[in-house]
């Protein structure tokens, strides 16, 4: 049968899937067995849910095992079509290499990738990832996703958001991660709506219960992702499939260490599986700011955190894996 190509934006960029259904509902049958074995070896299995279908989640107690590291900071050295970032002066590598690639310079075996650093999202090369995965003997803790307009006023925007995150939750059900990372866009001055949000994302939360996959939200755009606007619409959904994923640094741009305090201890209210670390961050006008990582840990464990850490290094203020190690350093102190 001859392939139709479906086509759907990620970070503005154009994520291609082959095929009359998406590609990762299609894994081979070596695949679907490798992806079996990533998972059942993996310290974080994700269990079918206990009787009340919340999701479960076995964490690793040893510190160096509650590491992981996000492909964002590696951004410039990914070749895929849809990762504008690349930058062809630099010595690349394709999401393939990754996991193997985390083994080798840091000893850590859970990455956290974004989809739109796969070079292809067909059943072939997802089945190769798999395959890169098990080799490494590591595995995913989430899949990142883009952006789309959950609380647009137009209903039909809103149905494509749902639609494009649930595609999203198949392709992390087909590479064995246990929950994405959805964000949110705005669209033009319309103010974030808790209503609207929470009617596609309630939708998006069933369709992950059904799959057993977490919708994480993070704080990240300063409006679209604000941590209390977050935190408002994962109250007014209360559905334990939908999340809150902490980053210790995005709130404290352009804010203060106080504003980003109460940011964390908010989004950490609903945390399931996974916050992300910076030690640094840069604001709008490149000014540098420090994140308080001893308070920010000393949080987690007030919240009683279980999951993982995530390395996000900020790559404009310097190697990515420079930074990543020391950022790693900084957190096996604070975990230790």
């Amino acid at each position: 049968m001859k392939q139709i190509l479906e086509m759907f934006p990620v970070h503005g960029e154009m994520f291609m899937i082959d095929g009359m259904e998406p590609a990762y509902m299609r894994l081979s049958r070596r695949a679907f067995v490798s992806q079996a074995a990533v998972l059942s070896c993996a310290s974080g299995l994700l269990a079918r849910g206990r009787a009340t279908g919340d999701p479960k989640l076995t964490f690793p107690k040893k510190a160096q095992d509650r590491i992981s590291i996000t492909s964002y900071p590696f951004r410039t050295f990914i070749d895929s079509p849809t990762n504008s970032a690349r930058k062809k002066d630099l010595p690349g590598f394709d999401m393939q290499q990754f996991p193997a690639l985390m083994v080798e310079k840091f000893n850590v075996h859970h990455i956290n990738p974004l989809a739109d650093h796969f070079r292809s999202k067909d059943s072939a090369y997802l089945d190769g990832f798999v395959r890169a995965l098990e080799k490494a003997h590591s595995h995913i803790v989430d899949l990142g996703l883009g952006g789309k307009a959950f609380y647009s006023e137009d209903s039909q925007e809103r149905d494509e958001a749902v639609q494009y995150g649930q595609r999203g939750i198949d392709m992390a059900k087909a590479v064995g991660s246990p929950s994405v990372r959805q964000h949110l866009h705005g669209k033009g001055k319309q103010k974030p709506s808790v209503e609207l949000a929470a009617q596609s994302l309630g939708r998006l939360a069933e369709y992950g219960a059904k799959q057993k996959i977490v919708v994480n939200l993070e704080n990240d755009s300063p409006v679209s992702e604000d941590p209390f606007f977050l935190a408002n619409v994962l109250e007014k959904v209360g559905n334990p499939y939908l999340r809150g994923l902490p980053d210790f640094g995005n709130s404290l741009i352009n804010h203060d260490a106080e504003f980003n305090e109460r940011a964390v201890a908010g989004m950490l209210k609903h945390a399931f599986n996974l916050c992300h670390v910076k030690d640094e961050v840069e604001n709008e006008s490149g000014a540098t700011q420090k994140v308080d990582l001893k308070k920010m840990f000393a949080l987690a464990r007030e919240h009683h955190f279980q999951g993982y850490f995530s390395m996000e290094f900020e790559t404009r203020l310097g190697d990515p894996y420079t930074g990543t190690k020391k950022l790693m350093e900084e957190t096996l102190q604070y975990l230790s």
